[in-house]
């Protein structure tokens, strides 16, 4: 685990943005994830690496049951739910240190619902894809912690969020075969 050289978000932020506002290029990062061989032979099952270096990680994924999978680990629809509630949490405490809101309690919940006949080919008309994806949010602060500014840290984790404000755009995805 990496050790910060400061302490809180407000500090650790406050050297990035002064260096970002000097050399903007520095503020271009670019995450990944590979899958890579695992079972040849068996295709509701696989591997996929995600990070870099020494923080790399190595996630088993299974495909669900109503695309003939056995949904046995969690599916991809279940790493894009995770995704995003990972980056919401994440953005939603370093806001609430920022703006000096003690956190009692957070959770985020996902899902995602999607109508799999588009992606079975069964039904031309039904889109491939979710349609519909929620959050919900449950944040305990201290009560004397305004309603109003209660919902100014959703609202600024909200657009913050950088899985959540991805999902909400039209992002151009190139898909290239070597």
């Amino acid at each position: 685990m990496i050790v910060p050289e400061t302490n809180t978000v407000r500090e650790r932020q406050s050297l990035l943005m002064r260096k970002y506002r000097t050399e903007p290029a520095d503020a271009l990062i670019t995450d990944r994830a590979i899958t890579f061989d695992g079972n040849r032979t068996d295709p509701f099952h696989g591997f996929v690496r995600m990070g870099r270096d020494e923080l790399e990680t190595v996630q088993a994924f299974g495909i669900h049951h109503a695309v003939g999978g056995y949904h046995d680990l969690p599916n991809p629809g279940d790493l894009l739910c995770g995704a995003l509630a990972a980056c919401l949490d994440s953005t939603l405490r370093i806001i609430a240190e920022r703006m000096r809101i003690p956190i009692l309690k957070l959770e985020i919940e996902v899902t995602a619902t999607v109508d799999v006949r588009g992606t079975l080919c069964i039904e031309r008309h039904v889109p491939v894809g979710f349609q519909q994806m929620q959050s919900k949010i449950i944040l305990e602060v201290p009560p004397q912690v305004l309603p109003s500014t209660k919902q100014r840290l959703v609202e600024a984790a909200e657009h913050c969020c950088v899985n959540l404000q991805t999902l909400l755009k039209d992002i151009n995805i190139k898909t290239t075969m070597i």
